[in-house]
Parts: structure tokens; C-alpha cells; sequence
């Protein structure tokens, strides 16, 4: 398995936080550098949902993991690697919050693939936050 994952923390609460990120991966919030999401079915765990990053072709992603306001993840599968995103917001003491963007590469591949595509996937998750958390604060 290969991991990485970026954390940030921001003064806006960690409902405004999760609001802005579900509806993000709703399809219904974007921003310069986001990909493109849209929702197949509810906002809710089994569902699918067609992502499409900037300058490339749309894949498909399931959700995993969805307890609002605190966690999202979704899995997708490429061959015999699949790539776990996972958000985590905790609400910090006296105000805002703390987020944290994972991805976990993992299947029989991994350590190959891993250390080319992690990077390739997760250099921008910082830049990527601070965007999410400006769409937030709008």
C-alpha cells in the first residue's frame, strides 16, 4: 500500500467546511483547479459518482464512507490498484476546524504504481484545500 495525505486548518466551522465539500462531490460547487464531479443516485454511501479531472478523461468513483459532517471517502478502481480519497474534518476547541485529505493506493500493483501516481494525484492537495476552504467562506 502507498499513503500520502495533506492537513489544514481554518477558522471557518467545520459544517461550513463540510457543506462547501459535499457540495463539491454533489457536482454542485466548483472552483478554479476543482475537478468536475457528478453525483449518480443520493449523497450517500453506495453511490456513484463521475469525477473528471481538469485536462483529463471522467472515471468512475464509489462511495465508501459518508458521516456528515466528519468523514467522506471514495474508492475507485484502476486495474488492479484501487485509490481510496478520504476527507476528515474535526471540529477544533473555540472554533474552526481541522481537515485532512488522504489517499491510500493499494492492490497487488501498488507498490510500483504508488510512488509515481500518489504524487502525480495528491501534489495539489494543498492548494486544492485552500481552495475548498475560500468557496467555504463565500
Amino acid at each position: 500500500m502507498w499513503t500520502t495525505e495533506h492537513t489544514a486548518e481554518t477558522d471557518l466551522p467545520r459544517e461550513t467546511v463540510w457543506a462547501a465539500l459535499a457540495d463539491l462531490h454533489r457536482g454542485v460547487l466548483t472552483y478554479d483547479g476543482a475537478d468536475t464531479f457528478e453525483l449518480r443516485g443520493p449523497f450517500e454511501v453506495g453511490s456513484t459518482v463521475a469525477v473528471t479531472p481538469v485536462g483529463q478523461g471522467t472515471f468512475e468513483s464509489q462511495i465508501v464512507d459518508l458521516v456528515e459532517p466528519a468523514t467522506y471517502a471514495d474508492r475507485t478502481s484502476f486495474g488492479d490498484v484501487t485509490l481510496l480519497f478520504r476527507h476528515t474534518l474535526v471540529a477544533l476547541d473555540g472554533g474552526g476546524s481541522r481537515v485532512t485529505h488522504r489517499l491510500e493506493i493499494d492492490g497487488p500493483s501498488a507498490d510500483q504504481v504508488g510512488p509515481e501516481l500518489g504524487p502525480q494525484i495528491s501534489g495539489d492537495f494543498g492548494e486544492s484545500m485552500q481552495a475548498l476552504f475560500a468557496a467555504a467562506r463565500r
